[in-house]
């Protein structure tokens, strides 16, 4: 029925495989210097392979542009302010950073400047908004202010990219969240969850559900402008972002996606993507636009918290007591209600990956 295994051998070993090879494609002799605040002069001849990536120092933003660079674009992050790009200067100088360290320029624009987005922009092929608000406490600080404010910021970039134009594809960051949030007690839905479903804002704002809000909105309206401003879009909407060193570099912003965790996990809807995992679904996405082969809205999870021994594992990577992700049930498996579906990323990537190996 097209419901995405949630271990995949056959796929990781032909991933590691990829990016091993990428990794030596980049393993040449490099002089240059992290360019922090740097005009685009140097590298406008090669449009084609420029991009940017905003909110690019958070958890997901750094993987992302590490996972760009490996593919041998040229990266300009966009961050809001001097603190960020000073967090993006100690990765660098830690060795986090990989490719060519020439390879990236830091922008500082505002998400709520036009202009400013429009210049940050200027100059690339693509633009990749995977920002989100910061939660400043925890599972309930995420605010309907800030789900407004997130909105109102997915309008302004998808504006922003419309009217430059060197920009030709656009991929948003929605979330798994802007597709599960539906009123049952209304309707009879299918089983199967996948991409043409959409969560209800209504019952996001009478469960207080505010990141799930915000990031309903901004991709509502991300889809809004593409089509009046002809933008060329895209949307992956990720499970749980988590992954190496997640406990202390990951914004609490996705923490709050576990505010509603109890029914996720109890109707199978509570599920999970590596960090890594998700920066190559956004590369394979971006190139499949390229082709026109992408479009629409793409779910994006490798595995689903189902038994009580996942969400013990889960609340220890993240840490969490287990009672916030599975309530004080002692079932072994809990009896899904529903089946996510990522079937049509999962075809997306599979023939990303035949292609790298010249397979028919």
């Amino acid at each position: 029925m097209g419901i995405a295994r949630t271990h995949d051998e056959d796929y990781e070993t032909r991933e590691f495989k990829t990016l091993v090879a990428l990794a030596a494609m980049e393993r040449r002799k490099d002089n240059g210097e992290f360019k922090g605040l740097t005009s685009h002069s140097s590298i406008v001849d090669l449009q084609d392979k420029l991009v940017c990536v905003t909110s690019g120092a958070s958890f997901f933003g750094f993987a992302l542009v590490n996972r760009l660079l490996l593919h041998g674009y040229f990266v300009r992050v966009l961050v809001a302010n001097q603190e960020d790009v000073e967090k993006l200067r100690e990765m660098e100088i830690s060795g986090e950073m990989m490719g060519c360290k020439s390879k990236i320029s830091v922008v500082v624009a505002k998400p709520n400047e036009i202009q400013g987005l429009m210049e940050a922009f200027d100059g690339c092929c693509g633009v990749f908004h995977t920002s989100s608000f910061a939660d400043p406490a925890g599972l309930s600080g995420y605010s309907k202010s800030m789900a407004e404010m997130e909105g109102k910021a997915s309008e302004n970039v998808m504006k922003a990219c419309a009217r430059t134009p060197s920009v030709k594809h656009c991929v948003l960051t929605s979330s798994l969240l802007a597709c599960i949030w539906r009123d049952n007690s209304q309707y009879e839905f299918p089983p199967l969850v996948n991409h043409n479903c959409w969560s209800n804002e209504s019952l996001c704002v009478d469960k207080k559900l505010w990141y799930a809000l915000g990031k309903l909105k901004a991709e509502k309206v991300a889809w809004k402008i593409a089509e009046e401003m002809s933008l060329n879009l895209t949307t992956i909407c990720p499970g749980l972002i988590t992954g190496h060193e997640f406990s202390y570099r990951n914004p609490t912003a996705t923490i709050a996606y576990l505010k509603g965790a109890q029914e996720m996990y109890a109707n199978g809807l509570l599920a999970t993507v590596d960090v890594r995992r998700l920066a190559e679904a956004h590369v394979s996405v971006f190139e499949a636009m390229k082709t026109t082969t992408a479009f629409g809205r793409y779910i994006c999870f490798d595995r689903i918290i189902q038994c009580e021994d996942e969400a013990e594992k889960l609340a220890d990577e993240i840490g969490i007591p287990r009672n916030k992700i599975s309530g004080n049930s002692s079932d072994c498996v809990f009896p899904n209600c529903f089946e996510l579906s990522n079937k049509k990323l999962a075809n997306l990537m599979s023939r990303t990956l035949r292609s790298c190996y010249g397979e028919s």
